[in-house]
């Protein structure tokens, strides 16, 4: 596991170049307010946005998620714990008026840009900063 990047993966940076295209600018690797040890992929502060790109092993991706055979139950609690973790994360920022956008590593990061973006520009417009 400490071999495992836990930022700048390539789905990270195809979704930050996206990003930088579109001329938005962010905040990369920022520890998450009041969850000192949990960290947001891309943040944008103002608009009081949080992204996650969420790798389909580590995460538990519906559509690729595999389990490990060799000391499964002791995987199975790691995995189970980094979902459960995730959605603690999720509950606290969105308590805090955070909107918290998630996506797969398999997804279209393109697609992914396009969907912060409007998220990004709607809550500026709109006055929820």
């Amino acid at each position: 596991m400490a071999r495992q990047r836990s930022r700048d993966t390539q789905p990270e940076l195809l979704l930050r170049r996206a990003l930088h295209r579109r001329g938005l600018r962010y905040r990369v690797d920022l520890p998450i307010p009041g969850m000192p040890r949990r960290r947001a992929d891309v943040t944008f502060s103002r608009a009081r946005v949080v992204v996650f790109v969420d790798g389909c092993f580590w995460h538990r991706c519906p559509l690729h998620a595999t389990a490990p055979t060799t000391n499964g139950a002791w995987w199975e609690r790691k995995l189970n714990a980094n979902v459960a973790r995730d959605r603690e994360t999720d509950a606290w920022l969105t308590a805090l008026g955070w909107s918290v956008l998630r996506f797969w590593e398999h997804e279209d990061m393109e697609h992914a840009a396009a969907l912060i973006a409007h998220e990004v520009a709607s809550r500026r417009s709109t006055g929820t900063v």
